[in-house]
């Protein structure tokens, strides 16, 4: 690069770094997130689909959502996007309102910022994960391997 111009973009020397207490502060200012009452009443009338991504060995120990999608995180954008080839067989339009849960309510909202950059423009979160449905007194299963 000649003339003094500096590369801008992502990461670039003109942006300054962010911690992780602003990025989840900015990605969770463009879109609203959902309460567990309120995601459980969409998914019972069948308008959202609950998408659970927590990791296996909290699913075992803590139970499971009933009827929710489990769809490990490193997976998620491939088998949410409509038009991927590795979707799931619920991914079935851009337009559908997905629930993103995961244990307490942080990792979730990262993962439905990347739905939304994918064009699923109502992906939502759970505020408090997976925690927060069971405080309720919500539905919930036991995971395999759980005890009784």
């Amino acid at each position: 690069m000649g003339g003094g111009e500096a590369e801008v973009g992502v990461g670039s020397v003109d942006e300054r770094p962010v911690g992780i207490d602003e990025l989840l502060e900015r990605v969770r200012a463009g879109y609203t997130r959902i309460e567990p009452r309120e995601a459980y009443e969409a998914a019972r009338a069948g308008e959202a689909l609950l998408v659970d991504i927590r990791y296996a060995a909290l699913r075992e120990r803590d139970g499971l959502i009933p009827g929710a999608l489990v769809v490990e995180r490193n997976e998620l954008e491939w088998r949410l996007d409509p038009q991927g080839s590795h979707r799931a067989p619920e991914a079935t339009s851009h337009d559908l309102r997905v629930v993103v849960i995961c244990n307490e309510g942080y990792a979730s909202s990262l993962a439905a910022e990347s739905l939304r950059r994918l064009g699923l423009r109502r992906a939502t979160d759970l505020v408090g994960g997976f925690q927060a449905w069971r405080a309720e007194g919500l539905p919930v299963t036991p995971g395999v391997g759980a005890e009784a």
